[in-house]
């Protein structure tokens, strides 16, 4: 009987596991263009450490006004970190210029390879799984 109870609890185990959301993760080339650069400077508005890739988002002011909010992706948090990140390197209200890739799908969306913080001019590798 002890043997049929850890079966069931296992087995138990077993289905929450599988109904756990897991984090999708893809490839650079699943979702990003590297025969699109993007260049751009804007506003932080938002940030966020996860993984497997680190967010950010900006806001930036097109050539007729309007303010479109950017979302760029960079590398895993550990790869930050090996590269000079910490979480509090880019904070909501700074002021950033991006280089990398866009979406495939032409949103507003990116693949970060460079973030240069325009307070300090201080470049940082984004740890971007390009060409990987």
């Amino acid at each position: 009987m002890g043997h049929t109870i850890a079966a069931l609890f296992l087995a138990g185990l077993g289905v929450l596991a599988a109904a756990t959301p897991t984090v999708a993760h893809h490839s650079f080339s699943a979702e990003f263009d590297a025969d699109r650069p993007v260049e751009l400077t804007g506003t932080v508005t938002k940030v966020e450490w996860f993984n497997p890739h680190v967010w950010f988002f900006v806001d930036v002011t097109d050539e007729k006004g309007a303010v479109i909010n950017w979302g760029w992706e960079m590398g895993s948090p550990n790869i930050l970190r090996r590269n000079g990140w910490t979480m509090r390197s880019m904070q909501i209200g700074d002021v950033v210029r991006v280089e990398g890739s866009g979406a495939k799908d032409g949103s507003n969306n990116g693949n970060a390879r460079v973030v240069a913080l325009t307070s300090t001019g201080q470049r940082l590798f984004a740890g971007s799984s390009e060409g990987r």
